[in-house]
């Protein structure tokens, strides 16, 4: 027998960084909001406690904040003629699981948006001509202007306590300005509203090296945006920061100072103080239930911590998991069309894309020291220079940009270690390299905007189920020709820049021609796409508001949303574009509930 709970106005699907700013924001206007949380309860004081939240076997190697495959993964294909197998061990990305979600094991990498990736098929049809844009490449514009979410941006920033340096605000260029160990400020950013909370973080040896070598080869190098902060703060929220001590262990850790932002340090302790929020752990969602007609949502139905099946009702749902389970729960609950490859028609599972990453490591003799024990999440250096539109793409072969940096997180010592190639894998030789080389390899990336396409997409796997017998989601994904040409090319100007800095040798982990998507070695956990926005409902799941077109009352926000993948990480855009649709239903939709568009 199905419980039946006392009804809300909000219901929010996933506690991560979309699902806390959607419960903060409607909860400050008055709503009741219930939060249901699949993962256990998180929280600094006690996942993050000092010494044990430092211990890379049990974090980086046995996983302890990610998704247990065991319970729940999806499976994987490169074709639609391919039998898809589950992801069982986790390698190329890591999803988390727990209060938090990702956003507690992130990194800490800030970054905005280029307008251009927001109008991404316009721009580039206008510029090139529709010629540009390959054969089954399904790129389309957000519909929604950065000029639109640049408070929304400005606000993210200032809760999450982001250190970095502006180039220009309110039109007024203020990021040339330069002291010692610092590159300022993005010369191809958009202008903003105001400055960054804090200044840029100090920069570790391998960046200043790295950026001097860009600069002296005419590149840009600027000051990357941290969400680990340069200092003490206190965001909009009351929430409290420690500073940054460069420890090393961000991403795939909960930080024990305060320093790195989270839902749990920057919106949660905000939230507890509501009489109208509520926070639900374990609470495992199945499905999200429709009234008769299928046009509006009556609440969820989800298993609790004592394994009993319940009924949530309520106003408005939020579904705010992590990309791929947020295209799961709309084909589980019936929201919108499922994508049909073949014919081409249908929204929901429509555009998925990944991200198009390449790593060159450049080893050094004794006397450069990297000193890669210290680091910093998202801290580093960075250029644009091919990024989004900010070079000639007429000759190039390809759609698509990438930023290249130096972002040293700290390299711990169990997974860390890179050694030249010819140096052994093990016995006296390779301990005698790693004594030659730990202390002075310089690693770089970069990564790459990766384009959506037709015959890369996400529907119900018709074979695998998971633990509690609903069916897995099926992702079926390869990298494609421009995926390959702009890997190439973009290897190759890193690959300049790792020369200019007169390394002994450099290794290269990039994609060749023929090369399929594994699973084994990690590359991002930025998913994108499946439940994408947009100003047609013929093409996209979601309006410009992050609203299903079909179930008024449902919204969706997350990277699901994005029609595909953009050159830096997608965290920023995704707490904007939270922000953005928040406050739409706050100003709009609760005077008047109905389609936004």
């Amino acid at each position: 027998m199905v419980a039946s709970l006392k009804k809300t106005n909000v219901v929010v699907v996933g506690f991560g960084w979309a699902g806390a700013i959607m419960a903060k924001e409607l909860a400050d206007a008055g709503l009741n909001v219930v939060a249901l949380e699949r993962g256990v309860m998180r929280d600094t004081a006690t996942d993050g406690a000092y010494p044990t939240s430092i211990d890379e076997l049990t974090y980086n190697v046995r996983k302890k904040l990610f998704l247990n495959l065991s319970r729940e993964t999806v499976s994987i294909r490169h074709t639609i003629n391919d039998t898809a197998s589950p992801y069982r061990v986790l390698g190329a990305f890591l999803p988390g699981e727990g209060v938090g979600g990702a956003g507690l094991h992130w990194s800490g990498v800030h970054f905005r948006v280029d307008p251009i990736e927001l109008r991404l098929k316009s721009h580039y049809t206008e510029k090139y001509g529709a010629q540009i844009i390959p054969n089954g490449m399904t790129i389309q514009d957000f519909g929604v202007s950065y000029e639109e979410l640049e408070p929304y941006f400005d606000f993210a920033e200032k809760v999450f306590g982001t250190s970095g340096s502006a180039w220009s605000v309110k039109g007024q260029v203020v990021g040339n300005q330069r002291i010692e160990g610092s590159f300022g400020g993005n010369f191809f950013s958009p202008d903003r509203s105001s400055e960054f909370p804090l200044a840029a973080q100090k920069n570790t040896v391998s960046a200043q090296l790295w950026g001097k070598a860009a600069e002296s080869l005419g590149y840009h190098p600027y000051n990357m945006p941290s969400a680990n902060t340069s200092g003490p703060y206190t965001n909009p929220y009351g929430c409290q920061m420690g500073p940054c001590n460069f420890c090393g262990f961000c991403s795939g850790y909960a930080c024990y100072n305060y320093s790195k932002a989270s839902p749990n340090v920057n919106i949660l302790p905000a939230l507890r103080q509501l009489p109208n929020f509520e926070l639900r752990p374990q609470c495992h969602v199945l499905k999200v239930n429709l009234s008769e007609d299928k046009k509006t949502a009556t609440g969820v139905t989800y298993i609790d911590p004592k394994g009993q099946e319940v009924f949530q009702p309520a106003d408005i749902v939020i579904i705010s998991m992590f990309q791929f389970n947020n295209v799961r729960m709309m084909l589980l609950s019936g929201i919108g069309q499922p994508y049909d490859p073949v014919t081409n028609t249908g929204v929901v599972g429509k555009n998925f894309a990944y991200q198009n990453m390449a790593t060159i490591k450049a080893y050094f003799d004794k006397d450069v020291h990297a000193n890669p024990f210290i680091g910093a999440g998202g801290n580093g250096i960075a250029i644009d220079d091919f990024n989004a539109d900010n070079f000639d793409h007429s000759h190039v072969g390809f759609v698509g940009g990438s930023p290249f940096w130096v972002n040293q997180a700290g390299v711990k010592p169990v997974s860390g270690i890179s050694l030249p190639v010819g140096v052994p894998a093990w016995g006296g030789a390779w301990k005698k390299g790693v004594a030659d080389y730990y202390a002075h390899t310089i690693s770089m990336d970069c990564h790459g905007a990766h384009q959506s396409y037709r015959d890369n997409y996400l529907d119900l796997d018709p074979t695998y189920r998971d633990a509690y017998g609903q069916p897995l989601l099926r992702m079926t994904f390869d990298w494609q020709d421009n995926d390959i040409k702009m890997n190439q090319f973009m290897v190759g100007k890193m690959q300049g820049i790792a020369q200019a800095m007169n390394p002994k040798s450099i290794s290269i982990s990039g994609k060749n021609v023929g090369d399929h998507f594994d699973t084994v070695s990690y590359q991002t956990t930025h998913m994108n796409g499946g439940a994408i926005m947009g100003t047609d409902r013929q093409t996209s799941a979601l309006n410009r508001y992050l609203q299903s077109w079909d179930v008024h009352n449902v919204f969706v926000p997350g990277a699901s949303a994005f029609p595909q993948g953009l050159g830096y990480n997608p965290t920023g855009l995704i707490a904007a574009l939270s922000y953005w649709s928040a406050h739409t239903i706050r100003d709009k939709y609760l005077k008047n509930p109905g389609p936004l568009v």
